[in-house]
């Protein structure tokens, strides 16, 4: 362990990477696919051992400034890692090419979970090691949130820090005239400890998230099995779950293999991506004691619930006109209309955790109603996004909850100008710096999107796909794309396992690595990566 917490970041990162591979590789010889686990295999040892030199050459390297470059190796985590495990994909797929296997790689480890194959096509070695990238991907952010992001008070950590620099439950706040300095993340000076190397947060994050994180997916591959799900399916679905990446290796609703009982095992298991609160780490983060009074668990609770019935009462009054009996028919049919209920939440709390799977009854809640697709209630689901720190995606819970709190005080103080808005400590920072910041946010969040769909559209991409793949980019959703109809595009190609019809594949190479650069900005966030211009992050 000790040369560990002398190696660079990245290096560490690397020869992960390459262990993961003989996963597939073992996998592809069991199914008799001795091609492609020899690709795993023989590429597991080639980057290991390149991992290995690397590691020795720069183990007795002096440490230098490591903590000023968080941001730097989690954009190169994004980027040039997945060039690395691209590899064995793109040899086991020799007509994709290399860039389609990259961007393929990209999707997963953002948890993004678009494809650019159909699930059909794939070989099923392929499709675990897509799952496996996009559960590390997972891993990562959960471990990278409150080892890289939190000291630097970006990522969601911004919301609830003290504008003072100094903890304001048991010290005197300082007069302004004092102008205390503020610290702003562990490159200061001051902090000339352990804990201001990342490496070092990192592998004691790593040792206290890791554990939980296997140990559900595991719990949650064993249910699904039992409950009659094949054995690759299981797997993958409780590794995109817990990810929250998406990832299947078979099209169609979640539940196809497991039935309506599989769905709530998934359901259940999607609740950790709601807050950072059954993780360990990040308690900055818990704004009340228990989790019944959890901000982002009661928004979540009250989105989803809200959503859900008015999909439901959308459906039933979609029922009530094609019914020949009117609304007597419609009662008659009351598991119908239970089945439409249990799709309406099911997909409500899939696409607020940028998941999105669809349930086994969406399909029968629409032809039950006779109505297409509520695209874009899904994709207003997807921008909202799971709780701060987690591996969801989108805007973040927390945020949404600070600018709500804002307008409910603003609001009062028109009715009541002179009233006290109390609520204690956090109550206060959520209305009023939570909430400055969070609309910041909001603002540069909507104009990535603003300008992600003019690239797109550069391409002679139609308006409303383009927003809808910039949306799905954004907010690591690609199953989003799938769910609302798209005008296929066909200006490209990803050889024959491809599948242009499913909005991504078709896309020409710029669109595709606009979409690529869009689905980094999204996981590691706008806020993130415009600290890396700004002076007093670079300063010595």
């Amino acid at each position: 362990m000790g040369i560990l917490l002398r190696l660079p970041l990245m290096v560490i990162l690397a020869g992960i990477g390459g262990a993961a591979m003989i996963l597939p590789g073992l996998y592809a010889h069991a199914m008799d696919s001795h091609k492609i686990g020899s690709i795993f295999l023989g590429c597991a040892g080639l980057f290991v051992l390149l991992a290995a030199i690397l590691g020795l050459a720069t183990a007795e390297e002096p440490e230098g400034p490591r903590a000023r470059s968080v941001l730097l190796t989690m954009l190169g985590t994004m980027l040039l890692l997945p060039a690395m495990l691209a590899v064995p994909f793109a040899i086991s797929l020799p007509d994709t090419g290399f860039f389609n296997a990259w961007w393929e790689m990209i999707s997963c480890l953002t948890t993004t979970g678009a494809s650019l194959y159909a699930a059909d096509l794939l070989p099923a070695p392929l499709h675990l090691w897509r799952a496996v990238v996009g559960w590390l991907g997972g891993l990562f952010m959960l471990v990278a949130a409150i080892a890289l992001l939190a000291p630097l008070r970006v990522g969601g950590f911004e919301i609830l820090s003290s504008p003072y620099g100094r903890s304001e439950r048991f010290e005197r706040l300082p007069r302004s005239a004092e102008g205390v300095p503020v610290i702003t993340h562990l490159s200061t000076p001051a902090f000339q400890t352990e804990l201001v190397d990342p490496v070092h947060r990192v592998m004691r994050a790593a040792r206290a998230v890791f554990p939980p994180y296997a140990g559900l997916t595991l719990l949650m591959w064993t249910i699904l099995l039992m409950l009659g799900e094949n054995g690759l399916v299981a797997l993958t679905r409780a590794m995109g779950t817990l990810s929250t990446s998406g990832i299947s290796p078979v099209g169609g609703p979640a539940g196809q293999g497991s039935g309506i009982a599989g769905e709530a095992v998934i359901f259940l298991f999607l609740v950790p991506a709601l807050s950072r609160r059954f993780w360990p780490g990040g308690g900055e983060l818990n704004t009340s004691e228990s989790w019944i009074g959890d901000p982002e668990l009661r928004m979540a609770a009250g989105v989803v619930l809200l959503v859900s019935s008015m999909l439901f009462l959308r459906h039933f009054a979609g029922a009530i006109g094609v019914s020949p009996a009117g609304a007597k028919g419609v009662l008659d049919t009351l598991d119908s209309a239970a089945s439409a209920a249990w799709g309406g939440i099911f997909n409500g709390l899939s696409y607020l955790t940028t998941t999105g799977w669809n349930s086994v009854e969406w399909q029968g809640a629409r032809n039950w109603s006779g109505l297409s697709s509520p695209g874009l209630m899904l994709a207003g689901l997807a921008l909202m996004g799971g709780g701060v720190a987690t591996t969801a995606g989108g805007v973040k819970l927390l945020r949404v909850y600070a600018l709500a709190r804002h307008s409910e005080r603003e609001l009062e103080k028109i009715v009541h100008p002179n009233s006290v808005g109390g609520g204690g400590l956090m109550a206060r920072r959520l209305r009023r710096e939570g909430a400055y910041l969070a609309f910041i946010f909001f603002m540069l969040f909507a104009s990535s999107i603003a300008v992600t769909v003019m690239l797109i559209s550069l391409q002679r991409i139609e308006f409303d796909s383009a927003t809808i793949l910039s949306i799905a980019a954004l907010t690591n959703t690609g199953p989003l794309a799938g769910a609302i109809p798209l005008t296929p595009s066909f200006q490209g190609s990803a050889g024959m396992a491809g599948a242009p019809w499913e909005g991504w594949a078709g896309l020409p190479a710029l669109t595709k690595a606009v979409l690529a650069a869009a689905m980094v900005v999204g996981r590691v966030e706008t806020l993130a990566i415009l600290a890396l211009f700004s002076p007093e992050y670079w300063r010595r």
